[in-house]
C-alpha cells in the first residue's frame, strides 16, 4: 500500500543499520596524519601513561558509553540473541545520540552466563566512561549488574531495570498528587515480578510505600512466602503471607496497577473492582495489559499510562537513561547511586508541571497540554529534560561522594546543556542574563494570539522584560485559561476611547497633519493594534515593539516608519539575522526590507550590521557579495554597485575590516581565499555577510535554516528611532522570546545612549 511505512526498508537503504563513526578532528594534510597517528599521538599516550585520569582529557572516554547486550530477554521479542539484537542497539545509540549528545558503541556479546558476560564487560571497560545494559533475562541481569557496579569504577545502569523504575516513579509522584493519595497508604498490585517490575517495586518503597503494601503476581500467579514456584532472591521482600493466588484476587481495592508482563492480564471487571479514581500503568509492549479505552470505560476517573507513544502518558526509558548518563558522564561518576536515581525521579515529575514549549506541541500535533491527568509526564521529545535531569543527577552525584570531578556551578552547568537543546539559547544567554530585571516595557500588537501569550510567560518568568498585550482583555484571559497561561506579571491594553487613545492620538495627528493625515483619520489608524503599539513606543509608553506575527512584514513596517521613524543619524534602515552554525556565528544583512538596495544603501547596509556583529561582542569582518570576485565582471551594473559601496564604507570607517565585491565561497573558504587572493582584507573569515539584495539574502538565510543545519534569530531591525522589530511570520514561542530579548537589548543601549 502507497505510503506505508517499512521498517525492512528504513534500517537496510543507503549505509545499512543506524550509525556511523564520525571523526572530530581534521584529516586532511599531511601534518594532520602527523598529529592524529604517528609520532604526535605519543605524547597523549605518554601522558595518559603518567596519569590514567588523563584519558578523559585526550580521548573521547569521557562521552562514550557501550551498550551491552546478549539479546537474551529484547523487549516483546524474547531470546533472540545476539546479531538478532543489533537493531535495538543501535537504536539505543541513536537515542544516547540525539537526546544527551553521547557517543555510543553497541556491545552485542555472544555470552550465556553472567561469568562471561561480566568476563566480556570488563575486559572492554577502560574504553568507556559508562556501561549501559539491555534486554539481559532476569535473574542472570541482577547478578551482572551487582557484580560489575562493584568491579568497575564506571557508572553501570540496567536500563531495563532502573530506566522503568525511574519513569514510572516519576509518573506516580504526579499521578498520587491528581489524585490526591498519600504514597504510604496507597495499595499497589504489579503484574510480572521481572527485572523492571522488581526495580519499580523497590524504588517505590525508597519513596515511602510500606513492602506490605506491595503485590506482585507472575505467569505462576501471586507471589506468596508458600508457592511452589520458584521465587527469585530480588523479588522475595514482596512476597506475602497469604492465600490469594490470582490477579483477580489481589487487585480489588487496589489504588495502583503497574503491569511490566503481557497484553490483556487486566481486564475491566477487575478495573471495576479497584479503588476509586484508579492509577492504571499498563506498561507491556506493542500491547498493554488494558487497553485505555477499555479501562476508561470501567472507570472514567482512572488515570492512565502506558508505554506506547499513541496514548497519552507514555511511559518510556528515553525519559531517563540519555539525561542520568549525561549528568554521570560529566562529573565523571564512578557509579550510579540511589541518590542519583531519586534525583532523576524528582527532575522528570517536576518538570510536567512547567508550561508545555510550543516545539513539543507541534512535534505532537496538538493545541495544548497541561499538568492533569492526561498529561503526568513530560513527553519524550520535550528537549528540557535534559536540562532539568542531568544537573539534578551531577549534583547527587556530588552530593553522594562518587563524583570525580563535581561540577562546581550548576547553574552554569545547566547554561551550557541549554547549547545542546536549543542553539540559539547558548548565543543569547548572557545577552538575557544581562536584559533580566532591566524593567523594559515591550509591547505585542498580537496580543490575542496563543504563541503571544505563551511567549509572554517565558519572557515574565525570565524576567526579561515587563509584556504588554494590545487586545480585548477578555479575549486574552479566555484564551489564557483555555490554555492554562499564567498571566501574572504580563499587562493587558486594550484599545478603546480614554486617555491614552487621546494622547496617543494626538502625538500620531501632529506627526502626519502635514502629510495628508486628518485627525479623523489619526483616530482611525489607531484602533489598528500595529499602529497603537508603535506610537506607544514614540510616546514614551512603551520601551519597545514587537509584532508582525499575524501580518504581512509590510503591515508592520509601513507604521513603523510613519510613527517610529527613521534615526536620523542613518540613511537606510536594514534587517539583520545572526545564523547560528555548530561551528560558527554569522550576521546577514538585509535579508527583509531593501529590496534592491543602491551603493548608499548597501554601505548603510553593511554598517549596521557590523554594528549589531560589534555589539553581542563580535569584531566584524564584513564582505560584500556578489557573483564576482574583486572585478572580475566590473563592467556590470550589480558588480559596480557593491565596488562603490565599498567605497563609501572605507570612506565613512575607515577602521571597519570590509572587502568585496567577492563571491559567497571566497567570503568563507579560507584555503580559497588565501590561495587566490592573498591581497583581501578577508581571509575566508568573514561573519558579516552583505547581500546585494533581498532576493539573495532571503533566499540564502531560508535555505541555510531548512536545509544547512544553521539556526536563523531574527530579523533584528537596525535604524529606527526607537527598538522596534517584525517577526516573521510563522515564527514560534522561542522566535518571539529570541526577538524580545533582542528587542530589550536595543532600548537599553537606548537609554545609555540618551542618558
Amino acid at each position: 500500500m502507497a505510503g506505508k511505512l517499512d521498517p525492512k526498508h528504513y534500517h537496510s537503504h543507503g549505509r545499512p543499520g543506524k550509525i556511523e563513526v564520525v571523526p572530530t578532528k581534521p584529516l586532511l594534510t599531511q601534518r594532520d596524519l602527523s598529529m592524529a597517528y604517528t609520532p604526535g599521538v605519543a605524547v597523549p599516550c605518554m601522558e595518559i601513561y603518567k596519569n590514567p585520569e588523563a584519558v578523559f582529557d585526550y580521548t573521547a572516554k569521557g562521552n562514550l558509553v557501550a551498550v551491552v547486550t546478549n539479546g537474551s530477554a529484547v523487549l516483546g521479542l524474547g531470546n533472540i540473541g545476539p546479531e538478532a539484537s543489533k537493531p535495538v542497539m543501535e537504536g539505543k545509540a541513536n537515542l544516547f545520540k540525539k537526546f544527551a549528545d553521547i557517543d555510543v558503541f553497541d556491545i552485542e556479546l555472544n555470552a550465556t552466563t553472567p561469568d562471561e558476560i561480566v568476563a566480556a564487560v570488563k575486559a572492554i571497560a577502560p574504553t568507556f566512561g559508562g556501561i549501559n545494559l539491555e534486554d539481559i533475562k532476569s535473574p542472570e541481569c541482577f547478578e551482572v549488574e551487582r557484580r560489575l557496579r562493584e568491579e568497575l569504577d564506571i557508572p553501570v545502569f540496567h536500563d531495563d531495570q532502573h530506566g522503568t523504575a525511574i519513569i514510572a516513579t516519576a509518573a506516580l509522584i504526579n499521578a498520587l498528587e491528581i489524585s490526591k493519595r498519600d504514597i504510604s497508604t496507597v495499595k499497589t498490585v504489579f503484574s510480572g515480578a521481572g527485572a523492571a517490575a522488581i526495580s519499580t517495586a523497590k524504588m517505590f518503597h525508597s519513596l515511602g510505600m510500606p513492602a506490605e503494601n506491595i503485590w506482585m503476581s507472575d505467569v505462576d500467579g501471586v507471589l506468596r512466602n508458600d508457592r511452589e514456584a520458584p521465587i527469585t532472591e530480588d523479588a522475595l521482600p514482596f512476597a506475602k503471607d497469604t492465600d490469594k493466588q490470582t490477579m483477580s484476587d489481589i487487585i480489588k481495592e487496589a489504588d495502583v496497577f503497574v503491569g511490566l508482563s503481557v497484553g490483556g492480564v487486566l481486564t475491566a471487571d477487575m478495573v471495576k473492582s479497584m479503588a476509586s479514581r484508579p492509577i492504571i500503568f499498563a506498561m507491556a509492549n506493542p500491547d498493554p495489559e488494558i487497553l485505555p479505552e477499555v479501562a476508561r470505560e470501567a472507570a472514567p476517573d482512572a488515570i492512565i499510562a502506558t508505554g506506547r507513544s499513541d496514548f497519552p502518558n507514555q511511559i518510556n526509558n528515553v525519559l531517563g537513561f540519555p539525561f542520568i548518563f549525561r549528568g554521570a558522564l560529566d562529573c565523571r561518576a564512578r557509579r550510579v547511586t540511589e541518590e542519583m536515581k531519586i534525583a532523576a525521579v524528582k527532575g522528570i515529575a517536576a518538570l510536567a508541571k512547567e508550561e508545555i514549549p510550543d516545539n513539543v506541541l507541534k512535534a505532537y500535533k496538538v493545541d495544548e497540554l497541561s499538568f492533569g491527568p492526561e498529561y503526568i509526564i513530560p513527553k519524550p521529545f520535550d528537549s528540557r529534560v535534559l536540562t532539568w535531569v542531568a544537573p539534578a543527577v551531577a549534583q547527587a552525584a556530588a552530593d553522594s561522594g562518587v563524583a570525580r570531578k563535581p561540577i562546581a556551578d550548576i547553574g552554569a552547568y545547566r547554561e551550557r546543556l541549554e547549547k545542546f537543546v536549543e542553539t540559539s539559547r547558548e548565543f543569547l544567554r548572557p545577552l538575557i542574563n544581562r536584559t533580566r530585571h532591566s524593567q523594559k516595557r515591550i509591547v505585542f500588537s498580537d496580543g490575542t494570539n496563543i504563541k503571544v501569550l505563551r511567549a509572554a510567560r517565558v519572557i515574565a518568568d525570565e524576567g526579561i522584560c515587563t509584556p504588554i498585550l494590545i487586545g480585548p482583555e477578555w479575549k486574552i484571559i479566555s484564551r489564557a485559561e483555555a490554555n492554562n497561561v499564567d498571566l501574572s506579571g504580563v499587562e493587558i491594553q486594550e484599545i478603546e476611547n480614554g486617555e491614552v487613545f487621546d494622547k496617543l492620538a494626538k502625538g500620531l495627528w501632529e506627526k502626519r497633519a502635514r502629510k495628508g493625515c486628518t485627525e479623523q483619520r489619526a483616530r482611525q489608524l489607531l484602533t489598528n493594534p500595529v499602529w497603537y503599539g508603535c506610537m506607544m513606543v514614540d510616546q514614551n509608553l512603551a520601551d519597545g515593539f514587537v509584532g508582525g506575527l499575524m501580518h504581512p512584514y509590510a503591515d508592520t513596517m509601513k507604521p513603523a516608519l510613519q510613527t517610529i521613524g527613521k534615526n536620523p543619524w542613518v540613511t537606510t534602515v536594514s534587517g539583520v539575522y545572526v545564523m547560528l552554525f555548530k561551528d560558527r556565528h554569522m550576521f546577514f544583512g538585509d535579508c527583509t526590507v531593501n529590496v534592491e538596495p543602491n551603493s548608499q544603501e548597501l554601505a548603510q547596509i553593511a554598517i549596521n550590521t557590523a554594528m549589531v556583529a560589534q555589539s553581542f561582542g563580535y569584531k566584524p569582518k564584513v564582505a560584500m557579495l556578489s557573483f564576482s570576485d574583486f572585478g572580475e565582471h566590473r563592467g556590470l551594473e550589480e558588480v559596480q554597485r557593491v565596488s562603490k559601496a565599498l567605497e563609501l564604507i572605507n570612506l565613512a570607517e575607515p577602521h571597519l575590516q570590509v572587502d568585496g565585491e567577492v563571491q559567497a565561497d571566497t567570503a568563507v573558504n579560507s584555503d580559497r581565499a588565501e590561495e587566490l587572493f592573498p591581497f583581501s582584507k578577508i581571509k575566508g573569515d568573514a561573519n558579516v555577510l552583505i547581500f546585494p539584495n533581498l532576493a539573495a539574502g532571503n533566499i540564502s538565510y531560508k535555505l541555510l535554516s531548512h536545509l544547512g543545519g544553521a539556526t536563523a534569530i531574527g530579523p533584528l531591525l537596525v535604524g529606527l528611532n526607537k527598538p522596534l522589530n517584525v517577526l516573521a511570520l510563522g515564527s514560534d514561542v522561542k522566535d518571539i522570546v529570541n526577538i524580545t530579548a533582542l528587542t530589550v537589548m536595543q532600548a537599553i543601549k537606548l537609554a545609555k545612549k540618551m542618558a
